[in-house]
């Protein structure tokens, strides 16, 4: 996927903490890319019908709510006069059976539309808000108690974009919950038909602003999201399937590195994974109280041992529990959310991993990395290189 464009400051703080999409934009600053297609010969193969994406692989049908929050407790850090925090939610869930309800939508048109434009005329955003998924909306839940999956999107983009992971932990048996924080993504849609856009974009580039305040206040957005989904008077009106005592969560890109954030700062929040993000805050002398955590990235200058992204190495060695470093040859930083479907289906350039390994790979150690530290279940995907994935390659045993 074409690199978003985005601010001065942001743009310099990838090289080091990958806080955007990956690839294009990169290269042509440098120089004309000629393996990639033109915006001309991008814009005249416009696919015609919208992407689909890939089907989940776990037994569960898949079931879709859209629930909006605000946190009036707090002073919204990007815009103070706002009122309160707002905080867009979907909940993934098993549900009883397939059928019924109607197609869960990816996106909204606004939603679609900002984000299409930043990665270039050969995108439409009414088809990008089309893309086919593979829930339900609003249908009755599969009985049981399940863990609950938090998941924060990288910056700049929204929760839709990690559709494909909370979709399969859905149909595995999982209540994930996908979140929008207010004014950190291109545009996010609230009720009522008003759209957030992104004034933290400017606030990191013109206001100085450090990153660190992001991961801080993901990290309170997600405990009100827990506090809202567990407490006395939940609101979502299945909350009841959700067992408060396994929580986990995995975010892209700077939601990744909220994770970490989320788990000092909440001890509900037993098990943690960053794919591929940057950790703007220094782990404290305790860790994370013994607590698992994997870090999920690419394999190459930034996130191998010794790479430019140098907090790895300094959070590698602060983690004190169950931890991992799995590195994904051929990958880039979109890799590990909805980016590589969406670029091959509108012809943007794309990694030398093929797509349905990046779906594959992604699904499978984020999963198996839940089963075992939520469930209990026995997972030796984790326990390092297989033939399997070859792709895979495990740092730092």
């Amino acid at each position: 996927m074409t690199r978003i464009r985005i601010t001065r400051a942001a743009a310099a703080a990838v090289l080091a903490c990958s806080l955007a999409l990956p690839a294009g934009v990169a290269t042509a600053a440098a120089g004309p890319d000629t393996t990639a297609p033109s915006a001309t010969a991008q814009s005249q193969s416009q696919p015609v019908r919208a992407a689909a994406l890939p089907a989940p692989t776990g037994p569960y049908a898949v079931g879709s709510s859209v629930v909006p929050l605000v946190d009036r407790s707090r002073t919204d850090p990007w815009v103070p006069t706002a009122d309160g925090r707002a905080l867009m939610v979907t909940l993934h869930y098993p549900a009883a059976r397939s059928g019924g309800g109607k197609p869960a939508p990816y996106a909204t048109r606004e939603e679609a539309r900002l984000l299409a434009a930043q990665l270039g005329p050969g995108v439409s955003g009414d088809l990008l808000a089309r893309t086919r998924t593979h829930s339900r909306t609003d249908v009755r839940p599969a009985p049981g108690r399940r863990p609950l999956v938090l998941l924060s999107p990288g910056f700049g983009v929204s929760r839709w974009t990690l559709t494909h992971l909370a979709e399969d932990l859905a149909s595995r048996g999982y209540v994930v919950a996908s979140v929008d924080h207010a004014y950190e993504s291109y545009g996010i849609s609230l009720p009522g038909g008003r759209t957030l856009t992104c004034v933290a974009c400017t606030a990191l580039d013109e206001g100085g602003v450090h990153a660190g305040v992001v991961t801080a206040t993901r990290a309170a957005d997600m405990r009100y999201v827990l506090d809202r989904l567990t407490g006395p008077r939940p609101a979502w009106r299945y909350a009841d399937v959700i067992d408060a005592s396994r929580v986990g969560m995995a975010g892209h890109s700077i939601g990744g590195a909220s994770a970490a954030t989320a788990m000092v700062a909440d001890p509900r929040v037993d098990a943690g994974v960053n794919m591929d993000g940057a950790f703007w805050e220094e782990l404290p002398a305790e860790g994370l109280r013994g607590r698992p955590f994997m870090m999920l990235g690419t394999h190459d200058e930034t996130h191998l041992p010794g790479g430019t992204d140098t907090s790895w190495d300094r959070t590698w060695t602060a983690l004190d529990g169950w931890k991992r470093w799995i590195t994904v040859a051929g990958s880039e930083h979109f890799t590990f959310s909805d980016g590589p479907v969406i670029a091959r289906h509108f012809g943007l350039p794309q990694s030398p991993l093929p797509t349905d390994r990046a779906v594959a790979v992604t699904r499978t150690y984020v999963a198996a990395f839940f089963d075992r530290h939520l469930r209990g279940l026995p997972r030796p995907v984790l326990d390092g290189p297989s033939p399997e994935n070859p792709e895979v390659h495990f740092q730092r045993p």
